[in-house]
């Protein structure tokens, strides 16, 4: 039998010696009986309970067994997702990492899990003493540092050649050599990427200088966002390049900079923003939530599609199909008209795409011609929403390939950073971010693809100069 498993046996062991300790809420949540978490939720439970000698959180139990769907209850109820365990002080990311769990692994890094939590190890550790190499080339994918050592001084790529995983150990060795990219088994060299697009092939991201937040500010109560990024979709539909790492990116921005706390971001990527999963968000989640002096903040990068028939403007969700967008698309006026609805003091639309289905990120059934459309919705005129698009109805909206973002993303970020503070007093406006990405935007868009892109901030002129998306340092 390998050490390995010998220690994956041990932690099981541990884990059901604990389990006579468990409370309610952590054995529901180990089993996966969401209807019991729900019921002991709604009786005043509490999701982050820690108990005395355990293995954790109901979510650090959920995340251990794979339960994704009691997980994805927890967090929406407001699990810490980066809460840390008394045995050995690791994150529920890290127990779904040591269990194989690769699914629920995923799950936490969608909605936002620290890659680089470290406790006793970090989750790249734990990958590599279990030799899940799969899972290690999703952790790299996201960010994970092969080079971060563990509490006794050993890099991923030492752990896996003691356990004898040999190919992982390899895999490792490829990651932390400066000159390579994240790498898969026997690559050609690649420019290192700082992150690479979530879990897709394509273009590699190039190194970016809006990568990261530049000052953390201090959250603020009632403020929520839903954050979209589909680069991938589940039919044959052109990749949207970079969207996943525009959604990731905007959340960490959200978190650290404009003042949202994290249990209130849902970050959809991929796989998990289908239509179902678009729904239940703008029109569960955020009802359940927002209250009377809430702001509310939507992104989403992905593409666009005009609906022939109607002339209305669709997202496109990662199941959906241009040829039936009726039916599996997620239209802009549902969108705007389920936001108009909230009781927020305002809500700000951020939408990298377009919908002419002319190229760039909008596609369109086979067979139909492009058409000029309208983002506009008569919610807009004198409600609580603006809308940030990032070119006109006709127009294509563009990938910027030296930074691995959306163009419209790339300069929105580089403005909340401080580029946009024109009066210099240390907070940004919407007014000014626009002010300022607009002529960015068109200029390079005309200069690196010959293309006009032109954004559009849509809504009620009085309430532009009032909504602020960074507040000045104390």
């Amino acid at each position: 039998m390998k050490l390995s498993n010998w220690i994956a046996a041990g932690l099981l062991g541990v884990a059901l010696l604990a389990n006579g300790c468990l409370s309610p809420l952590h054995q529901a949540a180990g089993r996966g009986d969401a209807q019991a978490v729900r019921a002991l939720l709604d009786q005043g439970a509490d999701v982050n309970e820690q108990i005395s000698w355990n293995v954790g959180t109901p979510l650090h139990e959920a995340a251990r067994q794979g339960k994704t769907e009691v997980m994805t209850l927890l967090l929406d109820r407001g699990a810490d997702i980066n809460a840390k365990a008394p045995l050995g002080n690791n994150t529920p990311l890290y127990w779904a990492i040591a269990c194989g769990q690769e699914k629920a692994a995923k799950l936490l890094l969608d909605r936002g899990a620290d890659v680089n939590a470290k406790g006793h190890d970090a989750p790249l550790h734990a990958a590599a003493w279990y030799g899940h190499s799969q899972i290690a080339r999703l952790l790299l994918e996201r960010g994970a540092r092969p080079d971060e050592t563990s509490a006794a001084g050993e890099t991923p790529a030492f752990i896996a050649r003691f356990m004898g995983h040999m190919a992982l150990a390899q895999l490792l060795d490829q990651a932390a050599a400066p000159q390579l990219a994240v790498a898969q088994p026997n690559p050609p060299p690649q420019p290192a990427a700082v992150p690479p697009s979530s879990g897709t092939s394509g273009p590699a991201a190039p190194a970016s200088d809006v990568e990261t937040p530049s000052v953390a500010r201090a959250t603020k109560p009632n403020r929520y966002a839903i954050v979209v990024g589909i680069e991938q979709y589940r039919t044959k539909l052109p990749k949207a390049d970079f969207a996943a790492r525009d959604a990731q990116t905007m959340k960490d921005y959200l978190t650290r900079t404009m003042g949202f706390s994290d249990e209130n971001v849902a970050l959809l990527v991929n796989e998990n923003a289908t239509r179902t999963d678009i729904e239940k968000y703008v029109e569960h989640w955020l009802p359940n939530r927002v209250e009377k002096d809430s702001t509310v903040f939507i992104y989403y990068s992905g593409h666009g599609a005009p609906n022939a028939k109607t002339g209305d403007a669709y997202l496109v969700p990662y199941d959906g199909d241009p040829a039936f967008v009726d039916a599996t698309g997620y239209p802009l006026k549902r969108l705007y008209d389920n936001l108009g609805k909230l009781p927020a003091k305002e809500v700000v639309v951020l939408l990298d795409s377009c919908f002419s289905g002319a190229g760039g990120r909008s596609v369109i059934a086979k067979g139909m011609r492009p058409m000029v459309l309208s983002v506009e919705n008569p919610v807009l005129a004198g409600g609580k929403t603006l809308v940030l698009a990032a070119s006109k109805g006709d127009q294509v909206s563009s990938t910027y390939d030296q930074k691995g973002h959306g163009l419209l993303t790339y300069f929105f970020l580089k403005g909340l950073r401080g580029d946009a503070d024109a009066n210099k007093d240390g907070s940004v406006d919407l007014a000014e971010v626009y002010d300022y990405l607009k002529p960015q935007v068109e200029r390079t868009a005309r200069r690196e693809y010959n293309n006009d892109q032109q954004p559009q901030l849509l809504g009620s002129p009085g309430l532009l100069k009032g909504v602020r998306l960074v507040e000045a340092a104390r």
